[in-house]
């Protein structure tokens, strides 16, 4: 059974056919050793690097090169291939020369076939204890280093789980994160990009090694070919090699790793990794990167949640100023009403005495004013009220609803009313009851101050990051020097006859369009209609 086993390579040196015959034939391949044997120095040199023996057995006495020339062409720098020595009784001065150059044993001709056993398996012994200790010290070595590699990964995961608890600037923290990501993958560039809360785009967030027009980026759409498929599944992707020669990103690398960031079981943010060369990320790798991830998820839901009590804030500021306002407005409105409404009295008791036609249509025309007060108040009051939480609002939505709700009105007046709105969604943030006052109001004047046959337009369009709304009609216009006034709250101005309005619809739409980060101004012409534009900041991706 043991000696089926033994397989090792001899190779044997020894030009007497007599002593070779003995040593290969008979003691060696008994015992299952694969054994070579050649007669001279120069055909051993050339059997060695092709044979490849565990061990050497040589004759010290060899033609045109002795064995000791041999012995020290064979213990080149590097070569541990033991030697085992044949010499003749009374040769102990050429053994001892041998054990100094190298030997490991040696044999005495005339010699028995247990001789050459026992010295061959007391030298492989020793060599295959010498192997064992060198497989023992590699492995301890790659132990060593795998538990380096483990401390060095764990180091690094416990200084982004600090820095993710600890970060109040998102930007730096994403850098970081990309940075350890690169690390624990051990790629060579990397990248997050987040996706929006309503739209779902992905934007570039942060990077670390990409090429320069790549990352100037930062902070603009982002599609890599890989993400979108990401997003839309869920799970990690992994690709290397040819597979990935047909996604966009090839020419960074020809290895890819993305993992999907989830809050509630949704992808909020993709991290993605590439190394230079095509080895594919490990399964090890693969759960490292979703640790990195995890920390991603954690300060994406804790900015959403910083942004949602920002937002909450500014609301609360916008309610305290809406409040101060509203009182000043109506200490203003209470003052201009005693301006306005004791005078009316005292030309209504006039009126009175003795009625004729004239002071008949003075009465009449003082009504109609008392009228124009009471819907002054009643607009004062719609902008005095606590303004409600803020939305996000598609814009073109809320116009529709406002022109649907306006259109019986144009129809009985003989007006044509009209909505242009562009095919995509036209997102904002504010106070749909507000806003829908603006609407009401514009629409309001314009169906007011355009005679039959005519026609009210309202048309948005997304300008720099800002929507605009314009109402036109082709109505009787506004002078020149009355547009200046028509945003001031009370102004009076004289149109059509003796027609007196008050201005205070106009102010409203003023004050809510400012609340909203908007401006609002008119274009006309007397006799050629007015335009009444306004602006309103898109909400951010």
């Amino acid at each position: 059974m043991v000696t089926t086993q033994r397989r090792e390579r001899i190779l044997v040196v020894e030009p007497d056919p007599a002593i070779a015959d003995l040593v290969a034939r008979q003691s060696l391949q008994p015992m299952r050793y694969r054994v070579k044997v050649v007669g001279e120095a120069g055909a051993a040199l050339q059997m060695r690097a092709r044979f490849a023996p565990h061990l050497i057995i040589t004759d010290l006495r060899l033609p045109g090169l002795s064995g000791k020339d041999l012995l020290a062409a064979l213990r080149a720098p590097g070569d541990d291939t033991p030697i085992i020595v044949i010499a003749e009784k009374g040769a102990e001065p050429d053994i001892i020369s041998a054990f100094r150059l190298g030997a490991a044993d040696f044999l005495l001709w005339p010699m028995q076939e247990t001789e050459v056993v026992s010295a061959v398996e007391r030298v492989l012994r020793q060599v295959r204890e010498r192997r064992a200790k060198a497989r023992l010290a590699q492995e301890l070595q790659k132990v060593n280093q795998e538990l380096q590699r483990r401390v060095r990964e764990l180091t690094t995961l416990a200084e982004l789980a600090k820095a993710t608890a600890a970060s109040t600037t998102p930007k730096a923290l994403y850098r970081q994160l990309v940075a350890g990501a690169i690390q624990l993958a051990q790629a060579d560039k990397g990248w997050l990009s987040l996706r929006t809360e309503r739209e779902h785009k992905l934007v570039l967030a942060a990077q670390k090694g990409l090429p320069r027009s790549l990352a100037r980026k930062v902070g603009q759409p982002w599609d890599d070919g890989l993400g979108s498929l990401v997003a839309l599944s869920g799970e990690p992707l992994a690709l290397a090699g040819q597979p990935l020669r047909r996604f966009k990103i090839h020419p960074l690398g020809q290895a890819a790793l993305v993992v999907p960031v989830k809050a509630k079981n949704e992808v909020v943010a993709l991290l993605t990794v590439m190394r230079s060369d095509p080895r594919p990320f490990s399964a090890d790798e693969q759960a490292l990167l979703q640790a990195v991830a995890d920390y991603v998820s954690m300060a994406v839901v804790r900015g959403r949640l910083f942004r949602a009590l920002e937002a909450r804030a500014q609301a609360l500021q916008r309610t305290a100023r809406a409040a101060r306002e509203g009182e000043r407005l109506k200490n203003e409105l209470l003052q201009r009403l005693n301006q306005a409404v004791l005078p009316l009295l005292s030309e209504a008791q006039q009126a009175l005495r003795g009625v004729t036609a004239p002071q008949a249509r003075a009465a009449a025309q003082r009504l109609r004013q008392a009228r124009e007060i009471l819907a002054s108040v009643t607009a004062l009051q719609q902008i005095t009220l606590a303004p409600g939480p803020w939305k996000w609002l598609d814009l073109n939505t809320l116009a529709q609803a406002e022109v649907g709700r306006f259109e019986p009105r144009a129809q009985q007046a003989g007006l044509q009313l009209a909505l242009h709105t562009p095919d995509k969604a036209v997102v904002i943030h504010g106070d749909p009851h507000q806003l829908s006052i603006v609407f009401e109001q514009l629409l309001n004047n314009a169906l007011k101050f355009t005679p039959r046959g005519g026609k009210v337009t309202v048309t948005i369009t997304v300008q720099e990051q800002r929507a605009h709304v314009a109402v036109s009609d082709t109505g009787i216009g506004i002078a020149a020097d009355d547009q200046a006034h028509v945003f001031t709250p009370f102004y009076r101005r004289a149109q059509s006859g003796d027609a007196v309005h008050w201005g205070v619809g106009l102010s409203v739409v003023q004050e809510i369009i400012a609340a909203h980060g908007g401006k609002v101004w008119v274009e006309s012409s007397p006799g050629q209609g007015a335009t009444f534009h306004f602006t309103l900041p898109l909400s951010p991706p």
